[in-house]
Order: C-alpha cells, then structure tokens, then sequence
C-alpha cells in the first residue's frame, strides 16, 4: 500500500493511502486547535485531488474539543469536506467518556449531511470496512 505522510507529531498522524484512496488520521492527547483545523483543511484537499470518499477517524485518544472548535467542525469544514466528495466516515471512537459523549455530536451531524458512518472501537475493524467501500 502506497502512503503520503502528511502530519507525523505529538499532536497528529495523518496519511493518505494512495491504492485505496482512504485518509487516515489519529489524534493525540493535547491535540490544539491548530493542529486540528490544519490537519482536517489537509485532509479536505486530498479529498479534492485524489477524489477520495474515505476517512478513518482514530480518536481513541482525543480529548472533547473545544465549542468553538466544534462549531467550526460542523459549520466550515463539514460542508467543504462534503463538497468535496467525503462519503465514508470510519469513526474508532475516544476512550475518555467525555469525548464520547463529543463524538455523538458530530456523528449525528455527519450522518444529517449524508454521510455513511460506522462506529468502532478497533482501526483494523474501521480499515476492513473502508476498505469494502
């Protein structure tokens, strides 16, 4: 499988597998706002080139982001995400409770735009799925 490594940091991983045209990303603890927007912007303009549809989400170990950062979640990047082509949202959910509770936000929204959403707790399990799509 070829991959283009984006973000690579205490903050971010974030890859591109070229053969199955799947974006790849997983969150760390600490993870700022920054980083956050800059990595998803990124992940919006691999869906733009390569004309991908799929996105694994490793959020095991993100931290509840923060209102404003949800805000701009569902209201700027959501809709250019979509725009974009994104279809396909692997979601391996947060460890913490609080964070769970966050995802729930944005797994209903997501679903509301059109997306197909499944939700795991393993990123193998959310591959294979992808990977079928």
């Amino acid at each position: 499988m070829s991959t283009i490594t984006l973000f690579d940091n205490e903050y971010l991983t974030m890859r591109f597998y070229t053969d199955t045209k799947i974006i790849h990303h997983h969150f760390y603890p600490g993870l700022n706002s920054h980083f956050l927007r800059t990595g998803l912007d990124r992940g919006v303009e691999l869906l733009e080139r390569y004309k991908a549809t799929k996105w694994l989400s490793d959020n095991r170990e993100v931290e509840p982001h923060s209102l404003e950062d949800g805000e701009w979640i569902n209201n700027d990047w959501l809709p250019r995400a979509v725009k974009a082509g994104w279809k396909y949202w692997g979601l391996v959910v947060p460890n913490g409770i609080a964070a769970k509770m966050n995802m729930d936000e944005f797994v209903n929204a997501f679903y509301e735009q059109g997306l197909w959403v499944a939700v795991f707790t393993n990123v193998d399990e959310a591959m294979q799925w992808l990977e079928t799509r």
